[in-house]
């Protein structure tokens, strides 16, 4: 397996969404205490990153094994269908549960250290993740068949890691930093339910009975269009009842681009090709909205 290959296993150019809340929860420990342990910052994302190469490949892994991805034939690539490199014979199934469980492995060991330096709820956290990760198609678990994988990605790559991420720089629990990672949640699970659409009739075959399967592409369309709205509404709400501070409404500046995408969502849900430049611009808001979200806690500490 050459590098390039190795790379677009473990599907590099997504580990934003384990970036963005890990930042949100630095930026929100840095608002409230005026300063960062880097040491600390920089192992916590290690771990998170690993723990998402887990569950990308692990996820590739089920898949293959299902036939979910091997019949897939409206893939969007990159966005759906996995990495397809189990497809192409690149690299092997076996291959690709090794990576899994190494990276794992990996990142459980940084948790630990964390736990051990920084507080045992740490390892709550980190096992949480690990369960709704690595279980999210496989068995026995299996929680995308159950229409709940949506809402297992949003709290693993949203409040987990915010509050995560804020705990090993402060050692407290803070609401804030779990209000705060709502939109981030939200916009992850965004981020899945517009690619579940290209995907429905391969999952649907495998029972993968996901949000969209239950739903129907119209439906799933719909959903979307009505969380990528709700997350502006947080956002906006937690400012006006002073839970969030008002330097949070920069994140108002990607709401166009939230429009554009979801009225092309609505118009082309049956059309896959179509659905590229929402599937792309999905990741962007939520990279973007994530970046200015932490934006805005730094901006609020340094006025």
């Amino acid at each position: 397996m050459n590098i390039k290959t190795f790379i677009r296993s473990l599907r590099v150019p997504f580990f934003t969404a384990v970036i963005v809340p890990i930042l949100l929860g630095a930026a929100i420990a840095w608002n409230h205490q005026g300063y960062l342990m880097w040491g600390y910052f920089w192992l916590t994302l290690i771990a998170a990153i690993l723990f998402h190469a887990g569950a990308n490949t692990a996820n590739d892994y089920f898949d293959h094994l299902s036939g979910a991805d091997a019949i897939n034939r409206e893939f969007i690539s990159p966005f759906t269908g996995g990495s397809r490199v189990i497809q192409e014979g690149k690299v092997t199934p076996r291959q690709m549960l090794s990576i899994a469980i190494i990276s794992y492995l990996l990142g459980s060991a940084i948790g630990v250290y964390l736990a051990v330096s920084r507080g045992w709820f740490i390892l709550a956290l980190g096992l949480i993740g690990l369960i709704g990760g690595y279980f999210y198609t496989a068995p026995p678990f299996r929680w995308v068949n159950r229409g709940i994988g949506e809402v297992m990605i949003g709290l693993n790559f949203g409040v987990l890691c915010v509050l995560g991420s804020y705990y090993v720089q402060t050692q407290r629990f803070s609401w804030e930093a779990v209000l705060a990672s709502l939109p981030v949640a939200l916009l992850i699970a965004e981020v899945l339910i517009i690619n579940e659409i290209p995907d429905y009739q391969a999952d649907k075959a495998v029972g993968k009975n996901h949000l969209v399967v239950r739903l129907g592409r119209r439906g799933g369309a719909i959903l979307y269009t009505l969380l990528l709205l709700s997350a502006y509404l947080i956002i906006l709400a937690l400012v006006l009842t002073r839970f969030l501070p008002a330097m949070t409404l920069i994140t108002f500046i990607t709401a166009p681009l939230a429009f554009k995408t979801s009225l092309n969502a609505l118009k082309h849900y049956d059309v896959s090709a179509r659905l590229k430049p929402s599937n792309a611009g999905t990741i962007i808001i939520h990279l973007s909205l994530g970046v200015l979200l932490s934006l805005g806690f730094l901006l609020d500490k340094i006025i």
